[in-house]
């Protein structure tokens, strides 16, 4: 907005001009005969509806008023002004020449006083012909064709500058104008801002309408107090933060879309009005909210007056956000925090794998596992595993560590290494275990699973998807360990991390092993009815052979476990009413329908086999404990009766030698004997 004083002059020059103006068009090679003449118009338009306008984007067509034009506007020299004494006197110290269909600006002479001077709506292409005006405040080139700003450095105690709609395609030359105060420059070519930094008096800097894809550059203009820039390019702006008494900026009809791109803004506590309206952001809805939120001295917003109910509403949204974004904060924190525990986890079961794999192409010794593998396998009882780190037989190398992360997730539940399983035995709330429906091993050794399989189906009974991943399944067998879980719908082994997967017919075999729990998806993939023809015709034979070659003590214990579970099925089935069937008691005839055969197709995890190796160990040296001594007893006996068929002649003879003589007086053998028994009693 143009300063009052500016206002009051302006105004006081459109009620006073009333006089008539000659404006002489001469060269100095023509006689004075060849002067032209000419009249202005009597009413000069008004400046001050013009200037009220803080964008002073208006245009002048509408001003009323007669004007006269130059007789010849294709003369080769400038015109000369002169104006009379009379005219001087009314209207000495400003001069209005709009509208005179002027290409060049006129030479003026003897008007060294004039402080007010109006070129606008003319075709002048070049500022030239008024440096002696140095006591100039007022400048006014308002639609013209002017391409440079030039010819202005001797008007040093220029204030306002209007070159609104010419062709301006630089901000330059205005070095020595270091009393501007306002400064309009809209409807031009300008691209960048730049060249204002030492007008330190300026207040109103008008560049709306113009080529500005951003703001920057701002420093020095410490008294700008209004910034138009509508109508441009403008994608972010930076540096307004720098103006220390910017009170109005107007951004309206630009290219803004986040209020990341005018941070900025935020730290300038000067600002009281501002204006977003036209650009992609103000479409947003958290729009208001945000720019209240972070500038709450506004008063004005998109020429709107900012209410109280607005800044209350954009501070609760304030600490919705606030509250929202320590949340994602801490989400984010955890989730990098959970990130690098897995990351550990991942290099820590490499390390051991790798450790277990140089093992394995290792010399084997007496006892070594590769020795107990062999045993396993000749007697067909289970695999066996390397021991366990830190164990008496084990070779140095890294141990796994006691890391581990468990994280549930909606209705899935992650565990990430071996230390995570023993989370298992937390006491987990009812809504969370009733919720949880898959279940995700990684970096877990199956047979370490094996031995919780148990806890997850009495923790988490909803359980119907499970996901294996770095967890070591290498053989089929190890699937039969599934079969002791309450239910499965769903099975999905990820290849990486487990061999099995590479196999052929593992698929089949799932579907053979774990017929009783109708699985409905392997890995994603429906399970058909063909695919579970395919599975019994492949693996059938296997399960009578199993049956077939199992010992008899074995196969009644089977039995006998099928036993139990009929009998706990009928226990539950007890006292319920008829046609009323719960989802205990379908998978308890579930559970029923596991074939016999199949259950003989069972896997022992290393500790199992570890612990029946121990086992039979003892035993065997027990029972060789007890040969020896057998052996050891025969011996003697045997040695005994040797020397006593040796003897036996000799003490014969002795015994009936000793008995003739003991009889020989029997008076003194009873007295004898009497004496004897009488001693034993």
């Amino acid at each position: 907005m143009l300063p009052g004083k500016y206002r009051a002059v302006s105004g006081r020059a459109a009620s006073n001009v009333n006089c008539g103006l000659h404006l002489v068009i001469q060269t100095s090679s023509l006689p004075d005969r060849n002067k032209v003449e000419f009249r202005l118009s009597k009413e000069t338009p008004s400046f001050s509806g013009r200037l009220l306008q803080h964008d002073l984007e208006r245009n002048y067509s509408s001003r009323q008023g007669e004007h006269s034009s130059l007789v010849s506007s294709s003369m080769p020299a400038f015109p000369i002004l002169h104006r009379s004494t009379e005219e001087k006197i009314l209207c000495s110290d400003r001069l209005t020449l709009e509208r005179q269909k002027l290409t060049v600006c006129p030479i003026i002479d003897g008007e060294e006083h004039l402080r007010l001077l109006n070129f606008q709506h003319n075709f002048i292409t070049r500022i030239q012909n008024i440096s002696n005006l140095q006591r100039l405040i007022f400048l006014d080139l308002y639609d013209n064709q002017i391409e440079e700003i030039s010819g202005l450095s001797t008007l040093r105690s220029l204030r306002v500058l209007l070159l609104g709609k010419n062709r301006i395609k630089k901000i330059s030359n205005l070095e020595n104008l270091k009393s501007l105060d306002v400064l309009d420059l809209h409807g031009n070519q300008i691209t960048r801002i730049e060249n204002v930094n030492h007008l330190s008096d300026l207040r109103v800097l008008n560049l709306a309408r113009n080529l500005l894809s951003h703001v920057d550059s701002l420093s020095g203009l410490d008294s700008l107090t209004e910034l138009n820039l509508r109508h441009n390019h403008i994608t972010f702006v930076r540096d307004v933060d720098a103006l220390p008494s910017l009170q109005r900026l107007f951004l309206s009809f630009n290219n803004i879309c986040s209020f990341d791109s005018v941070c900025c803004l935020a730290q300038c506590s000067s600002l009281s009005d501002i204006s977003f309206d036209g650009n992609p952001i103000a479409q947003e809805p958290w729009y208001k909210h945000t720019v209240l939120q972070n500038m709450a001295q506004l008063r004005q917003l998109d020429t709107k007056r900012v209410t109280e109910e607005e800044r209350r509403v954009a501070s609760v949204v304030a600490k919705k956000e606030e509250e929202k974004r320590r949340e994602s904060q801490k989400q984010s924190l955890l989730k990098e925090k959970k990130q690098l525990a897995i990351r550990n986890i991942a290099r820590q079961w490499e390390q051991l794998q790798q450790r277990r794999g140089s093992e394995a192409t290792g010399p084997e010794r007496p006892g070594s596992p590769s020795a107990a593998q062999d045993v396993s396998q000749a007697q067909g009882s289970g695999p066996a595993f390397p021991e366990e780190p830190g164990s008496p037989d084990a070779p140095p190398g890294p141990a796994l560590a006691d890391t581990h992360l468990v994280e549930v997730d909606g209705d899935t539940l992650s565990l990430y290494g071996a230390g995570a399983l023993e989370c298992l035995d937390r006491s987990w709330s009812t809504q969370t275990a009733g919720t949880v429906t898959t279940v995700c091993f990684t970096f877990i050794e199956f047979d370490d699973i094996v031995q919780v399989l148990p806890k997850l189906r009495m923790k988490f009974p909803n359980s119907l998807h499970l996901k294996f991943k770095e967890t070591k399944l290498v053989m089929l067998q190890q699937f039969n360990a599934l079969a002791q879980l309450r239910r499965i719908d769903q099975l999905t082994v990820d290849p990486q991390g487990n061999p099995v997967v590479s196999f052929t017919l593992w698929k089949y075999y799932v579907l053979f092993r774990l017929s009783h729990f109708s699985m409905q998806k392997i890995n994603g993939t429906e399970v058909t009815q063909n695919d579970m023809i395919m599975a019994e015709r492949l693996f059938g034979i296997l399960a009578h052979v199993a049956s077939s070659e199992l010992p008899q003590y074995r196969l009644i214990s089977i039995l006998g476990d099928a036993r139990k579970k009929q009998f706990r099925y009928l226990l539950d089935a007890k006292g319920k009413r008829p046609g009323l069937v719960s989802e205990d008691a379908s998978d308890s005839r579930r559970l029923l329908t596991e074939n016999t055969n199949r259950a003989t197709l069972n896997y022992s995890t290393r500790d199992f086999f570890n612990e029946r190796l121990e086992e039979i160990r003892e035993k065997k040296q027990l029972c060789r404990a007890y040969t020896e001594g057998l052996v050891q007893e025969a011996a003697g006996i045997h040695t005994k009766a040797e020397a006593l068929q040796r003897l036996w002649p000799q003490m014969f003879i002795e015994l009936v030698r000793d008995a003739v003589v003991d009889i020989r007086s029997k008076d003194a053998f009873m007295k004898l004997s009497l004496q004897h028994i009488a001693q034993q009693k």
